[in-house]
């Protein structure tokens, strides 16, 4: 539950009336202290009413969504954090798909047999990628987020520097989906940003996405969680999923393999017509399908090609790690074995400001990458082929400590 903490000990007693199109009395406001500390929250809240009421949210609810609110300081602190570190990718697994997290979704694919077989019918998505994607957004609902969405959003939309329309938007929502009576605020919790219930829906995306497994009328996808994991499976399919096909294959590539056609995408027969093969021989059950080689730690690590369902997994969370931790997630609870290759884990990833001075570098020796921003994208890693190119490196495009400390020392 979400009881909102100030620091005066009762409700402000004294109430006003807005003017026109607001309507409200001041029950909305802050405790007299809390008020004090931030009276423009409680102006803006009173302001949002008029947003609310456009979008048909009821004057009830919106009393009762915002009754005694302060802003989030959680939500503030943790807004404000820039993350300059990067945990590579190996350490990001060996939590993701600990062997914890491979046996509790087994067990969860046990206790929820039934409605899992109901939604793998239902919407075409495999059972062992639901259950994957719910361990790893909150561990199987262990782990849902401590703050009231409503207030999260608010905050966001208040006192965010950036995106504030988009928090505004998410805020109605929310708002529109405690007036249907989907959840109830006390229920309603989730991360600091407002992602959602078992499986972190935006509210968007619940808007969009969520399903009524049961037919009781709810979309309720914090406490029911046949709900959850159908809206999930609902997601994916409407995203693209391709039923009965995986997400990718590990693979082995060939002494003297052209490192440059990492990022590149072709049939899964062409690959293997250049020697890209599955550990242990194992065919390619259907050559004809496209996939694309991915290189997650370079030349150094293991190799991938991904298909389809990866890039929609990817639509849930734009990070190759989290894609690749759910489909190998999934192939874990199904039985698969952990992955044939090891990682180099002395192959570091480069923090924000290495890879922006990486990006400075690059530039100042002509091999372009547009501006150094400490995102390493398409751009950065066809600058950097280009330099390992020009320098005798493998050309595996992978931002490393390694790679920084040879650009610097020129040679």
């Amino acid at each position: 539950m979400f009881l909102l903490q100030s620091h005066a000990k009762g409700p402000a007693r004294t109430a006003r009336r807005l003017a026109g199109a607001l309507g409200l009395a001041l029950t909305l406001c802050l405790p007299a202290g809390a008020a004090m500390a931030d009276a423009g929250f409680t102006r803006w809240v009173d302001g949002f009413w008029s947003t609310a009421r456009s979008a048909g949210v009821s004057q009830a609810t919106y009393r009762r969504a915002f009754q005694g609110m302060t802003p989030d300081e959680d939500t503030i602190r943790l807004m404000n954090r820039q993350s300059e570190f990067v945990k590579p990718i190996w350490e990001y697994l060996d939590s993701a798909v600990s062997d914890t997290r491979v046996e509790n979704g087994r067990q969860m694919l046990q206790t929820y047999a039934r409605e899992l077989a109901v939604i793998e019918s239902r919407y075409g998505v495999e059972r062992h990628a639901v259950v994957a994607i719910w361990g790893m957004e909150t561990n199987y609902g262990n782990f849902m987020g401590k703050h009231y969405v409503v207030r999260a959003l608010a905050t966001l939309a208040y006192a965010a520097p950036r995106r504030r329309e988009f928090w505004q938007r998410e805020l109605v929502t929310a708002l529109q989906i405690l007036d249907a009576g989907h959840v109830s605020p006390d229920r309603m919790e989730g991360s600091w940003a407002g992602a959602m219930g078992h499986t972190q829906f935006m509210p968007s995306s619940w808007k969009q996405y969520a399903s009524d497994y049961d037919g009781d009328g709810r979309r309720d996808i914090w406490t029911n969680i046949p709900d959850a994991l159908a809206s999930t499976a609902n997601y994916l399919k409407k995203h693209g999923w391709q039923g009965g096909k995986t997400w990718g294959y590990e693979v082995e590539l060939p002494r003297g393999f052209d490192y440059t056609l990492a990022d590149t995408d072709r049939t899964l027969g062409d690959w293997a017509r250049i020697g890209v093969r599955r550990p242990g021989g194992r065919n390619f059950p259907r050559p004809s399908d496209n996939a694309e080689l991915v290189l997650p730690a370079g030349a150094s690590g293991p190799a991938f090609l991904m298909l389809k369902n990866f890039f929609v997994i990817k639509r849930y969370n734009n990070a190759t790690a989290y894609a690749l931790a759910v489909g190998h997630l999934a192939d874990r609870i199904r039985g698969g074995e952990p992955f044939a290759r090891q990682w180099q884990r002395d192959a570091l990833p480069l923090s924000k400001p290495q890879a922006e001075e990486l990006q400075t570098l690059l530039n100042r020796r002509g091999f372009s990458v547009g501006t150094a921003d400490g995102q390493v994208g398409p751009a950065t890693r066809r600058g950097i082929r280009a330099y390992q190119t020009a320098a005798g490196l493998i050309p595996d495009g992978y931002a490393s400590v390694a790679l920084l400390e040879h650009i610097r020392s020129g040679r």
